[in-house]
C-alpha cells in the first residue's frame, strides 16, 4: 500500500493530530468536573477517556494509509490502552501520567539488551530509516538508549512535582522538542558515518 496520492500534511497530522486535541480539550476541560453514571471525573480523566478511540482511529487510518505501522508505534498505542484505560477505570490521573515513563524505560532497556548483545535494536526498530553504518548505529542506539532513561526521569520528576497542567504543557510540547533536539544535534554522526543508499526513487 503506498500514500504518495495523499496529501503530504496527512501522515504528520495522524501522528501528532491526537495530541494536539488532547491538549485542546484539556485546556477547555481541565476545571470542569462530569457526573457520569454517579461517579465524579475530573476533566482530565474525561479528556484520557476521549483521546484513546481518537488515537486508536488515527493509527488504524495511518496503517490504512501506509500499510505500515513501526513497532515503537504499536508498543505505545497498546501502552496508551492500558495505562489510559487504567486512569479511567481508577478515576486516578496518575497511571497516564506514569505511561510516557514506562514507554521510555521499555524502549531505552531494550536498547540496552541489544547493545548487551553487540546488536542494534534501534536499526531494526527503525527499519533502515536511516542509512548508517553499522558503527553508526551502534552510536546512536548508545545514545538513544541514554536519551530514553533521561526523558524517563524527566517525566516522573515533572509529574510528581509540578501542576498537572505543566505536565499536560511537557507531555505535549516539552517530550516533542526533545527529540527534535537531540536528533538535531545528530548531524555529526550522520554525517561520519552516513551512508549512500542505490535508489531508483
Amino acid at each position: 500500500m503506498s500514500d504518495t496520492n495523499s496529501p503530504k500534511w496527512l501522515k504528520p497530522a495522524l501522528e501528532f493530530g491526537p495530541l494536539l486535541l488532547f491538549f485542546v480539550a484539556y485546556l477547555k476541560l481541565k476545571d470542569q468536573v462530569f457526573t457520569i453514571g454517579g461517579t465524579e471525573y475530573l476533566g482530565f480523566i474525561v479528556v484520557t477517556a476521549g483521546f484513546i478511540p481518537i488515537f486508536l482511529l488515527s493509527m488504524a487510518a495511518l496503517w490504512k494509509l501506509t500499510g505500515h505501522l513501526s513497532k515503537m508505534q504499536i508498543i505505545t498505542a497498546v501502552l496508551i490502552v492500558v495505562f489510559g484505560g487504567l486512569s479511567v477505570w481508577f478515576n486516578d490521573p496518575k497511571f497516564f501520567k506514569m505511561k510516557p515513563t514506562i514507554i521510555y524505560v521499555l524502549f531505552g532497556g531494550a536498547l540496552a539488551l541489544g547493545l548487551m548483545r553487540g546488536k542494534s535494536y534501534l536499526q531494526y526498530a527503525m527499519d533502515g530509516l536511516m542509512p548508517l553504518t553499522d558503527e553508526g548505529w551502534m552510536i546512536l542506539t548508545r545514545r538513544m538508549m541514554g536519551f530514553f532513561f533521561a526523558l524517563a526521569i524527566l517525566n516522573e520528576l515533572i509529574w510528581r512535582t509540578q501542576t498537572e497542567e505543566t505536565w499536560v504543557y511537557f507531555k505535549t510540547f516539552g517530550l516533542t522538542a526533545a527529540i527534535f533536539v537531540f536528533f538535531m544535534t545528530q548531524g555529526k554522526l550522520f554525517k561520519d558515518h552516513g551512508i549512500e543508499e542505490n535508489s531508483t526513487e
